[in-house]
């Protein structure tokens, strides 16, 4: 606003080309909105300069355990601006539509060779959207099997949208321990589960990064209650070509296609989500699902499911995000997939080796695609905690590791590097963060005021989060 003059403006509007519309007069407003008035010139510094000040994946390493930042690919940026997919109505007639409507036929068949499902669905429009439908699944089947069950169990490392899901879901939420290995407590799972328990919700490798081994055993016991098993697809990425959730004895899979295909983060959309399910379930599928005419081979868009869930998404999910996941599924084909989750976990292992004399795995045994790491130690040898770790190397040029999760571990800094990055990259992060955790012991102080180097110094995070203010 302090650049505002009355008469600038950066904006130009073509010549009206349909009729003039007369709009009702209570929807008129009675004077101009109080917007800016500047021209092109400084509108332009100023988003240029805002994007300088930003940070993605295009500009650095960006090491978030959990989030697994991937470098999207341009490739399946070009492939998605493609007039034939850009300029496509979601309304067209299907007979103009079928190119679209055949990469969803083979992206769902593509996705459910990667995990070992029957079918699914592409509209949920995110992770956590994909989590909500796979729930909605879950109590469709037993409602349709006169089964009103109330808990779905999860565990106490679970990613934080599993339980908010599950209560979004209509059930109750019940927690199962880990063990001293940080795997799921077996024995406990099994004296929780029971004629109430609707299913049973894990990461596979789990959010400490590690392959919960007894994934199987699991399955039976929760199985053998009649419940369902839903595999949280948020690190698919570590076991792609290795071995597939079906296999596991998993009922009910959802892909993050932003952690497993690279397609953009989408910072609260657009986003993709798809959900597999088994045979059982694929009656329940929201509608509509892609068809094709074994006679004619054309494809249509099937609503006439009786038992479908309904929609979860207006018209067929964010089709420009599953766009880029086909790309990058062509791209790198089945050998390339699988080649995709060796690289995860070689760099995840390559950087937990190159850190875990300073900086101690929370747990024992080998990490798969991301590691957790505990400055229990250090705070208790220094005063300096986790977060303070995390400042200082935005001051040495890297973006902090996830922080305080899973928060089943103390001081706990969890690292994803993902198979993009480099063996310098990684190299050179391990430095930094050796160099941090070798101040905390010289020169503690300098930990505690960090950042030091960004144009906003420490923020009160606590106060931010109690004293929101959201309006400009």
């Amino acid at each position: 606003m302090d650049l505002s003059r009355p008469g600038r403006r950066a904006w130009s509007l073509p010549g009206l080309d349909v009729p003039e519309a007369e709009l009702p007069p209570d929807q008129l407003r009675a004077s101009p909105p109080a917007l800016p008035e500047v021209a092109e010139r400084d509108l332009v510094r100023h988003y240029t300069r805002l994007a300088q000040m930003n940070y993605g994946v295009d500009t650095g390493f960006y090491p978030l355990g959990s989030c697994t930042m991937k470098y999207n690919p341009k490739v399946a940026e070009q492939a998605a601006a493609l007039p034939g997919f850009q300029r496509l109505h979601p309304l067209q007639p299907d007979r103009t539509v079928q190119g679209a409507l055949e990469l969803l036929w083979r992206l769902e068949r593509a996705l459910c060779e990667v995990t070992g499902m029957a079918r699914a669905t592409l509209q949920p429009p995110a992770g956590a959207c994909g989590e909500l439908t796979g729930l909605l699944l879950m109590r469709a089947y037993h409602a349709k099997n006169g089964d009103a069950r109330r808990k779905v169990v999860i565990p106490d490392s679970a990613h934080g949208t599993n339980p908010a899901s599950v209560r979004l879901g209509g059930y109750e939420v019940v927690n199962v321990p880990s063990d001293a290995r940080g795997l799921v407590d077996v024995s406990a799972l099994e004296k929780l589960v029971d004629e109430d328990v609707a299913g049973f919700m894990v990461t596979n490798p789990n959010t400490l990064g590690l392959f919960e081994e007894e994934i199987t055993e699991i399955a039976r016991i929760v199985h053998g209650a009649g419940g369902l098993v839903y595999y949280d697809g948020a690190n698919l990425n570590a076991i792609m070509g290795k071995v597939r959730p079906g296999d596991m004895g998993f009922d009910i899979v959802h892909i993050n296609t932003h952690k497993t295909f690279a397609t953009p983060h989408g910072g609260g959309g657009p986003g993709a989500g798809p959900v597999g399910v088994v045979d059982r379930l694929v009656p329940f599928l929201p509608v509509p699902v892609v068809e094709r005419d074994e006679a004619t081979g054309e494809f249509r868009l099937d609503h006439d499911r009786p038992d479908s869930i309904g929609r979860v998404h207006g018209f067929h999910g964010n089709f420009g995000v599953l766009v880029r996941a086909y790309a990058y599924v062509l791209l790198h084909g089945r050998d390339g997939l699988e080649a995709v989750s060796e690289g995860a976990v070689l760099n995840a292992n390559y950087l937990a080796a190159l850190v875990r004399d300073v900086l101690p795995l929370a747990y024992p045994g080998r990490p798969m695609h991301e590691f957790v790491a505990t400055a229990r130690r250090l705070r208790d040898e220094t005063g300096v905690r986790a977060t303070d770790l995390a400042k200082r190397l935005i001051d040495l040029g890297f973006h902090p590791p996830t922080v305080y999760f899973p928060l089943v571990v103390e001081e706990a800094l969890m690292v994803e590097p993902t198979e993009t990055e480099t063996r310098e990259t990684l190299d050179a992060f391990a430095a930094a963060l050796r160099r941090a955790v070798e101040e905390a012991r010289t020169d503690p102080g300098l930990l505690h005021e960090a950042p030091v180097t960004t144009p906003v110094r420490r923020l009160d995070e606590a106060r931010a989060a109690r004293q929101l203010k959201l309006r400009w």
